[in-house]
């Protein structure tokens, strides 16, 4: 772990956050010593965080096992061996991102990615990556396993833009809904979630208010195509861990943007003060959505703003 991170600081990649849990009083110097591993996994699956295992994958998979779910929501988990020669990704390869973080890992480290996923090793299409990358909710999970089988089989996918052109069956359709036949159908995801706080917000403050404004306005995560906040807010601890738990990529803006966005928009002598702007949630909102209409105005408790926009698409 300690050449891991290393190598990444040397690169100028994040690097991973290093934990000790075998015996907490023998930690190596800059590890954080950890009561014991069960308690450091449930957090781990609690927060989504990518999980990495220095050592034997059996005692991974004994320690994971009792909170593996789902394939789509799982915590990405991999496994580097004692000598660093090998990475594995163990868990959530495709959607939570294991087998591109595992590549990276390898790199640094000059090892072998050891990847066993069929489409990866096929060098065939994967649905559910495709999904990921292109920000879409998948609607029928059951279609996956179908168009990656036929991928697998080197057969050609069929994708189709809402219901263009095709009128015969196609294996993917990018649409809201559709009277189509299809093995999958992927969705836009419909809203940008805008969001201003106080310095040093606490993550759990962060996720209660975003979850309550979202719940008020009947919306899911699964629908939030992004978190968007002003560049001064972009290395908030709490929002950057409510990003990276709910697995919505955060963008920000610089003032000089946000000043440009029309609209009507609840403005603050004090926020344009503070940030440069006179509204921060509002106007991120809508210049993430690409121009759309606040679904959601600017709302407001214990030192933050969020407001909610549907995208222009």
């Amino acid at each position: 772990m300690q050449r891991l991170i290393k190598a990444a600081g040397e690169k100028g990649i994040e690097a991973p956050r290093p934990y000790y849990s075998f015996n907490p009083d023998e930690a190596p110097e800059g590890f954080e010593r950890v009561s014991g591993l069960k308690n450091w996994v449930e957090e781990g699956f609690k927060d989504n965080a990518t999980l990495i295992f220095t050592g034997a994958a059996g005692i991974a998979v004994r320690a994971i096992a009792p909170y593996v779910k789902d394939k789509l929501s799982d915590s990405a988990v991999i496994v580097i061996d004692d000598n660093g020669n090998n990475v594995i990704p163990l868990l959530s390869g495709h959607v939570g991102g294991a087998n591109k973080t595992a590549l990276i890992f390898a790199e640094l480290l000059n090892a072998q990615p050891v990847i066993t996923t069929s489409s990866d090793v096929n060098d065939a299409f994967s649905a559910d990556v495709f999904a990921a990358e292109n920000r879409l909710k998948i609607i029928n999970r059951d279609g996956i396993k179908k168009v990656s089988a036929k991928a697998i089989e080197g057969k050609a996918i069929s994708l189709s833009i809402k219901d263009y052109p095709p009128k015969e069956p196609v294996d993917i359709i990018v649409a809201d809904e559709t009277d189509r036949e299809y093995s999958l159908l992927l969705s836009p995801k419909k809203y940008t979630l805008g969001m201003g706080m106080k310095k040093d917000t606490p993550f759990e403050k962060v996720e209660e208010f975003a979850l309550k404004v979202l719940n008020d306005a009947g919306i899911s995560t699964d629908d939030i195509y992004a978190v968007c906040t002003i560049d001064i807010k972009e290395n908030e601890p709490g929002l950057k861990a409510f990003s990276k738990k709910y697995r919505i990529p955060l963008i920000s803006f610089e003032a000089e943007l946000l000043n440009k966005v029309s609209g009507d928009f609840a403005s603050s002598d004090f926020v344009k003060k503070t940030t440069g702007t006179d509204n921060v949630c509002e106007r991120a909102a809508v210049l993430g959505a690409g121009g759309g209409d606040l679904l959601v105005r600017k709302t407001t408790g214990g030192g933050i703003t969020a407001a909610v926009a549907i995208r222009r698409t």
